[in-house]
């Protein structure tokens, strides 16, 4: 009769064990009686009835999600492969659960056909230089098909842009292009400026003929230093006019 006892009284202390639960503070419990939804609980001690309640353990923590690379092509029928990081995490317990079967894979699927359909949108160009826009976008998306299984998409990066090596070369010829026409536009605003300064110089000496005389006196000056032992230059008639004048008219005969 006493070794009978102590069986149930192990019996017992099993069940007992068996039918407690604790859980961290970032868990939640979904709880089923008999098949039914009956509450979430959490954290801490949960006790189940045996046989009748069971529970489904779920992590509200930020999971991150990497999504695979993708073979995209682009609005300019460019093909690239793009992956992308997707951190997000359950904020409702009991959709994440009877909503949907595998809350990870769907959200992992539904994040890469976002990925193909929103950059399959946009040109090359866009997905170098606005990728702030484009994880915008992807977010929003994600984030509305995924609220019906309480799931709240934080954010999301894209991480690598992966080109073909004819692509690589076509965008380095590109931006060599690029920086002639630059260098070109600052050449030609150099040449500009410098005329528009020769003619602002040239009304100024026009409005001084002793000015003129003297540029001209400076510039056979800069001759002068020449090594060469011939040189050749014009005399002007307004650089001498003023001698003659002074000297007067000469006498006939």
């Amino acid at each position: 009769m006493s070794y009978f006892l102590i069986v149930v009284i192990v019996l017992l202390a099993l069940l007992v064990i068996s039918s407690v639960r604790v859980l961290n503070e970032y868990e939640r419990a979904v709880m089923f009686t008999l098949g039914r939804f009956t509450g979430i609980r959490g954290p801490g001690i949960i006790l189940l009835w045996p046989l009748i309640q069971r529970m489904s353990k779920v992590d509200l923590r930020v999971i991150v999600l990497n999504v695979p690379k993708q073979d995209i092509i682009t609005h300019d029928n460019v093909s690239v492969k793009v992956n992308a990081v997707v951190y997000f995490r359950i904020v409702d317990p009991s959709k994440a659960i009877i909503q949907v079967a595998n809350a990870w894979d769907a959200t992992s699927q539904v994040a890469q056909t976002t990925l193909r359909s929103v950059l399959g949108q946009h040109e090359m160009d866009d997905l170098l230089s606005q990728r702030d826009k484009l994880n915008a976008d992807i977010q929003r998306i994600l984030d509305e098909s995924t609220e019906a299984w309480g799931i709240k998409v934080a954010n999301v990066e894209l991480k690598d842009v992966d080109l073909d090596e004819s692509m690589v070369r076509a965008m380095a010829r590109q931006a060599e292009a690029e920086r002639n026409r630059r260098a070109k536009v600052i050449n030609a605003e150099g040449e500009r400026q410098a005329a528009q300064t020769l003619v602002e110089a040239a009304q100024a000496l026009a409005q001084q003929p002793s000015a003129m005389q003297l540029r001209y006196l400076q510039t056979l000056a800069d001759i002068s230093h020449d090594k060469s032992q011939l040189i050749v230059f014009p005399l002007p008639l307004d650089l001498i006019g003023p001698l003659l004048n002074r000297g007067g008219t000469p006498p006939k005969g």
